[in-house]
């Protein structure tokens, strides 16, 4: 555990543990986890009164390399820990790291519920679409004809796409960031910790060992340009190496469309300007057709939100205003009286 250090002095190495990081070499978990601390220092938070709660899975390691109170739970579970963890003691700041095959297969239900009561927590999502630790099985984001271990023929299973499940619980912040991309990581994660509320982040993890490339189609320094389009609340929603290309409404169809912008094009009147607050637009931006359209990168949407945690420490703080005698608070309202 960490020793008491004044908040404002804190810095990455106050974050890292004595434990050797235990992950494939080349994996996508160590530059989520360098920008992790690289971010923690920043929130003014000491060690102490922090906590990472994980599942099962590659990146449910997680709390053992992070100098803070931690939690190795059971596989899916992590939310439901979480919540717990928030209602016994609600100033602490929660952290929790799934993947996904822990947070939207066995865990879909801890984790649909944990989202729609906006638990004060800030959970990332790391999908690697395959099941990495248990030795290459799909996972519920693998992509139709995915070939694996356990889909020899490739797999039939339409897949889940992590943020626009948590848009349809009704997630209050849903964000995107790729593991290499340390900028716009590390800005989703300080706007993440920034938010009351449940702050789900996906974060697109490469694993080199049985998903090698997964991602590399918009990834890659040759194609991130024109196939990523990093969304920012009040700015038009353009993307490639000129800023040249955007996304507009088509309103006859009411659905998005590439357009190219400038000469020979349209103006930059017409291009969409993101609102983060708007659902409808998130829900377009994160179902994107990969290929038609480029992959929507940063904070897609956030409102302000009560939370479950908050809300219920206000009545137990009520309750406890009312009465506090808990025998007579036990006794009051109906009640049985049995007699011979």
């Amino acid at each position: 555990m960490s020793k008491l250090i004044d908040a404002q002095n804190l810095k990455k190495k106050d974050f890292e543990t004595d434990q050797d990081v235990r992950w494939c070499p080349g994996c996508g978990d160590y530059s989520i986890l360098a920008n992790v601390q690289k971010v923690m220092p920043e929130l003014g938070i000491v060690p102490d009164d922090i906590v990472w709660i994980s599942g099962i899975g590659c990146s449910s390691r997680f709390p053992y390399y992070m100098n803070t109170y931690g939690f190795h739970t059971i596989h899916g579970r992590a939310p439901a820990f979480v919540t717990g963890l928030k209602l016994a003691n609600p100033k602490l700041s929660v952290w929790m790291a799934t993947g996904d095959g822990d947070g939207l297969s066995i865990g879909g239900n801890h984790l649909m519920h944990a989202l729609r009561r906006n638990i004060d927590a800030k959970m990332l999502m790391f999908n690697n679409r395959i099941y990495g630790l248990t030795k290459g099985q799909y996972s519920p984001t693998s992509e139709v004809g995915k070939v694996t271990r356990s889909t020899p023929f490739g797999s039939v299973d339409q897949p889940v796409d992590p943020a626009e499940f948590a848009l349809g619980v009704g997630a209050s912040f849903v964000a995107r960031a790729i593991d290499t991309d340390a900028k716009n990581l590390g800005a989703v994660l300080r706007q993440a910790a920034s938010h009351s509320g449940a702050a789900f982040t996906e974060i697109y993890q490469n694993c080199n060992v049985f998903n090698d490339g997964a991602f590399e189609d918009f990834r890659s320094r040759e194609h991130k340009f024109d196939r990523q389009i990093h969304v920012e609340h009040g700015q038009p929603l353009l993307f490639g190496k000129e800023k040249n290309r955007g996304l507009r409404l088509n309103p006859v169809k009411l659905a998005l469309e590439v357009v190219e912008v400038g000469e020979g094009g349209v103006s930059i009147d017409e291009v969409l300007v993101h609102d983060q607050t708007n659902i409808t637009l998130a829900g377009m931006l994160a179902r994107m057709p990969f290929g038609e359209f480029p992959i929507a990168l940063g904070l897609i949407y956030c409102v302000p939100r009560p939370t479950f945690d908050g809300g219920m420490e206000a009545q137990m703080l009520e309750a406890q205003e009312k009465s506090s005698d808990l025998d007579a608070l036990l006794r009051s309202g109906n009640t049985w009286e049995v007699t011979s």
